[in-house]
């Protein structure tokens, strides 16, 4: 698009002055945000749609409203401006998230995605001021790894004894829409603004079977605007509930680290960690949500008892205490066993699915993909053994799938291993240079 730099230009500038404000003036509460969804605006934003995401209920896909884009774009901005937008049905679509259960997206039309787009980074441009650092789900310039070696660093050199794990029962369907309006309205004075929120949380949801639901609480995951929409209410109902006000009364040192809805909290004194513990489901009652109770209990974690048995996991990892070869004790991480399972059992159903028809290299080329994407994931220091473990345990798999064919049917290990060799399938690596040094570089946001 011709001009597009200068309008990216003009949109950054615009939203660092809203952000200086918002740092600058913690209680300032923000008017004409609405106003700001210009044609320049929106095909600034443009370039942030994944053009070959799936389509919505109207089966308009990116690229065919990219043929002409400034027109549909002026248009929508015209509905904008006469309130005549409307939020569309948004398509269910079921993934797969392993032992028979399946994780519920929203997939919203294109021009939804365009304005979600476009609010998203408004509303990230005050928000990002007010995070706690301890917060890392769904934010720009920090992600589950920040938040593994952040709680990996305090466990390693705080003095905590006691940590409470914990994960929300079905956050994204319970959000409550009207404490999550009250959270807006801290900081945006603007009713356009906060209707045009109110109309995506509204928005009817068309099922895989043909029915159409309307919530009435809830944020659609894989909706563009739902992660900033869960973090603002996150921060009001934990954030600053125990980092401004719990954590203070506390005798003792205590911690809590969250992405998205799965948190950790620790604590030094077990008093401190039980009081969480029947303080938290109080708390997440009053705004709708609830603990799910197979995932959240509290145990005792220490290192000075690095032979004991407990163990509690976080993001895919599983946390214990060991000891260094200084006989010292050390925090350990490792792939936690059930998403290693889950991951093998990704690959079966693969291997059995999509790449049946596939030729060898193209097979040998997607597994790659795969294997770079778990290693670029599970690739922490102190996680090679778990790491090895499911490259022989995946190969062994994809072995016994190529065997089925009649061409290979006489294909033993070793031949196996030269093809692997031959199509280079990466090999297992550990991605994360950070050690525990008690240095947080991620610790820029207050």
């Amino acid at each position: 698009m011709s001009g597009h730099e200068g309008l990216e230009i003009t949109m950054q500038t615009s939203l660092l002055g809203i952000a200086k404000k918002a740092a600058e003036q913690r209680k300032y509460r923000f008017r004409n945000l609405y106003g700001m969804l210009n044609e320049n605006f929106l095909l600034a934003c443009w370039r942030d749609i994944r053009k070959n995401a799936a389509y919505g209920v109207d089966r308009v896909s990116a690229r065919d409203y990219e043929k002409n884009l400034r027109e549909n774009i002026r248009l929508l901005v015209q509905k904008l401006k006469d309130k005549r937008y409307r939020a569309q049905l948004i398509r269910r679509h079921y993934i797969p998230k392993g032992e028979g259960k399946f994780r519920p997206l929203g997939i919203p039309v294109v021009e939804d995605k365009l304005v979600q787009i476009a609010v998203k980074r408004l509303l990230e441009a005050i928000y990002e001021q007010d995070f706690l650092r301890w917060s890392h789900g769904y934010r720009p310039n920090t992600g589950a790894h920040n938040a593994i070696e952040q709680l990996s660093v305090k466990l390693q050199f705080g003095k905590y004894e006691y940590v409470v794990e914990a994960d929300i029962k079905g956050f994204f369907d319970n959000m409550d829409h009207d404490w999550l309006i009250r959270m807006l309205e801290e900081r945006i004075d603007d009713k356009a603004m906060l209707r045009l929120i109110k109309k995506w949380l509204k928005a009817g949801v068309l099922d895989t079977d043909g029915k159409v639901n309307h919530p009435v609480t809830g944020s659609p995951q894989g909706g563009i605007i739902s992660p900033v929409l869960s973090n603002i209410y996150l921060h009001y109902v934990l954030d600053l509930w125990f980092h401004k006000g719990l954590k203070k009364r506390c005798k003792g040192e205590a911690l809590m680290v969250r992405y998205a809805d799965d948190f950790v909290a620790a604590f030094q004194y077990e008093a401190e960690a039980k009081e969480f513990y029947s303080m938290l489901s109080e708390r997440l009652k009053k705004f709708g949500l609830e603990l799910s109770a197979e995932k959240t209990r509290i145990l005792p974690f220490s290192r000075i008892r690095p032979f004991a048995k407990d163990y509690f996991e976080f993001l895919g990892f599983e946390f214990r205490w060991g000891l260094d070869q200084g006989r010292k004790p050390k925090l350990l991480r490792r792939t936690s066993r059930p998403n290693l399972r889950r991951s093998l059992a990704r690959l079966r159903e693969w291997l059995r699915g999509r790449s049946r028809h596939y030729s060898r290299r193209r097979l040998f080329a997607e597994l790659s993909v795969k294997f770079r994407g778990y290693y670029n994931y599970y690739g922490l220091i102190g996680n090679s053994v778990s790491l090895r473990q499911f490259h022989y345990r995946a190969l062994r798999l994809v072995k016994c799938y190529l065997n089925r064919g009649s061409d290979s049917r006489h294909l033993n290990w070793q031949g196996f291993v030269d093809a692997v060799k031959a199509y280079n399938v990466p090999k297992p690596r550990i991605i994360s240079n950070k050690r525990l040094t008690g240095y947080v570089p991620y610790a820029a946001h207050a």
